[in-house]
């Protein structure tokens, strides 16, 4: 499960600058998108909107805060071509930088965010957490980031965008409505294995005095366990988080010595076991293998696609 983009998304020598918030152009084209997902479990908890030609996914508990804006990108409604068509956000899957650079002012757009106040994550399956000011704006997008080995951001400045990609991992929202605090984190395997959902919420209350009890936390577009068979090193990762819960890792009679790993409920677990609320955690219904024409997946694709982005910001207005 590999997630990371590389570099920064610079624009040509002479391309305009970009100024930022889509508000009027969000407003001017706002639908439902009529999608037709394939969904596990009968209580839909990822809703679908449009915005100035762009899809993307959301949680309405979220948004119902009424405190933040976010997303979660589709493979739809881009500019790049080939494996990465159409909205990629990866720079090492062979793409043109400047159709990155137009995928990210689309959504910037469609969200209705200032793409110059985004804060990308440099992910290498780690649990470390950054805290992000607003000295960050604009790093990983329009000026070179500063750190590296980072899976995790957090921050309490309003219309700084929080910026995390995936194509099967697990993307982790976070959201205090009582400190008005965010966190945007990436869990693959081997951060699910060493706890990121846990470090995310010491990080929040060791930096800003967040309480679990007041979280809301959205686990994301990810793979689901009916399509992701790992072997017995990855299986044996999960063994003191699982202990002899087989529903969690669950051993595949005819494959000796395959398993078939729940990522989204063991992030759940690791939440709960962190003091967050059951009632407070959302986890997704859509699977991103299940649903590879409309989202990257990189077992899906055999390796062969983009990536995909989650945004979270704190609304300024």
């Amino acid at each position: 499960m590999q997630s990371e983009d590389k570099g920064t998304v610079r624009a040509e020598d002479g391309r305009r600058k970009e100024e930022g918030t889509a508000r009027g152009q969000a407003g001017r084209s706002e639908r439902e998108c009529a999608l037709v997902w394939k969904r596990n479990g009968r209580e839909r908890v990822l809703e679908t909107q449009e915005r100035a030609g762009v899809p993307y996914l959301y949680f309405p508990a979220f948004e119902e805060s009424g405190l933040v804006r976010h997303g979660f990108s589709t493979r739809l409604g881009g500019v790049s071509r080939g494996d990465c068509a159409t909205m990629n956000f990866a720079l090492n899957r062979g793409d043109d930088p400047a159709n990155v650079r137009e995928n990210y002012r689309r959504m910037a757009a469609a969200i209705g965010f200032r793409a110059e106040q985004m804060v990308l994550a440099k992910q290498t399956h780690t649990i470390h957490i950054r805290r992000v000011t607003k000295d960050d704006a604009g790093k990983g997008y329009c000026r070179e980031r500063d750190y590296k080995d980072i899976d995790g951001l957090m921050t309490d400045v309003p219309g700084l965008t929080l910026v995390t990609s995936y194509a099967d991992c697990v993307p982790l929202l976070f959201l205090d409505p009582v400190r008005r605090v965010i966190a945007a984190s990436h869990s693959g395997w081997r951060g699910t294995a060493a706890g990121m959902g846990r470090h995310t919420v010491e990080a929040l209350r060791e930096t800003y005095g967040c309480r679990a009890q007041d979280l809301l936390v959205g686990i994301g577009p990810s793979i689901c366990q009916s399509c992701y068979e790992v072997g017995e090193e990855v299986a044996e990762a999960f063994a003191g988080l699982c202990g002899p819960d087989t529903e969690l890792v669950r051993p595949i009679e005819e494959k000796p010595g395959k398993y078939l790993l729940n990522l989204q409920k063991i992030n759940e677990r690791i939440l709960l076991e962190a003091g967050v609320k059951k009632e407070h955690i959302f986890v997704t219904d859509l699977c991103t293998c299940c649903n590879k024409d409309l989202l990257f997946s990189h077992r899906g694709s055999r390796g062969r696609r983009g990536n995909m982005a989650a945004f979270l910001c704190l609304r300024e207005d």
